[in-house]
């Protein structure tokens, strides 16, 4: 059985859900990101940003924990700050 390359926090996946924001979205996000970032306040977590073509172009922004294995991801949300950056 292939090893999962992350796994979602009880919050991740009720906001996915919520926001309708495609499993496979976040996999092309943490797999092939435009950019990351580190995250302001902790440390531990990494943001991966990815436009979604299927949603206007808009932003992708994957927060993980990149040290659990796997990967654990925290959130997922599109970013109106990132609205018409390259």
């Amino acid at each position: 059985m292939p090893e999962s390359l992350f796994e979602l926090s009880a919050h991740a996946a009720t906001v996915l859900a919520e926001r309708e924001i495609e499993i496979a979205w976040v996999e092309l996000a943490l797999t092939g990101p435009e950019r990351t970032e580190p995250d302001r306040f902790d440390r531990s977590l990494e943001h991966a940003l990815l436009r979604i073509p299927e949603r206007g172009d808009r932003v992708l922004r994957v927060v993980y924990n990149p040290s659990h294995k796997p990967p654990m991801v925290v959130t997922a949300y599109f970013d109106r700050r990132q609205r018409g950056k390259p």
